[in-house]
């Protein structure tokens, strides 16, 4: 689930492996680079850390954040 908090949208993801963990970073990317919209991220092993805010916007969260949160959790919940 999505936390919105210091005008950020945040979510960290937990997979099997380091394997499984960067399949999954690389679909993120392929995506949030085809809706020009690219997350902060750290991945340590099998966890992913993702924070979204639009910076064009002044770092705030809109609706191009949760449109890739949503492409994000259909990509987790298949992965």
């Amino acid at each position: 689930m999505w936390q919105e908090t210091d005008q950020h949208l945040y979510r960290a993801f937990k997979f099997a492996d380091f394997r499984k963990a960067f399949a999954f970073m690389t679909s993120v990317a392929l995506t949030a680079e085809k809706m020009d919209h690219h997350p902060t991220w750290t991945n340590t092993y099998n966890k992913v850390e993702i924070w979204l805010n639009t910076h064009s916007a002044g770092n705030t969260v809109t609706d191009k954040d949760r449109a890739l949160a949503k492409a994000i959790d259909e990509m987790y919940a298949s992965s």
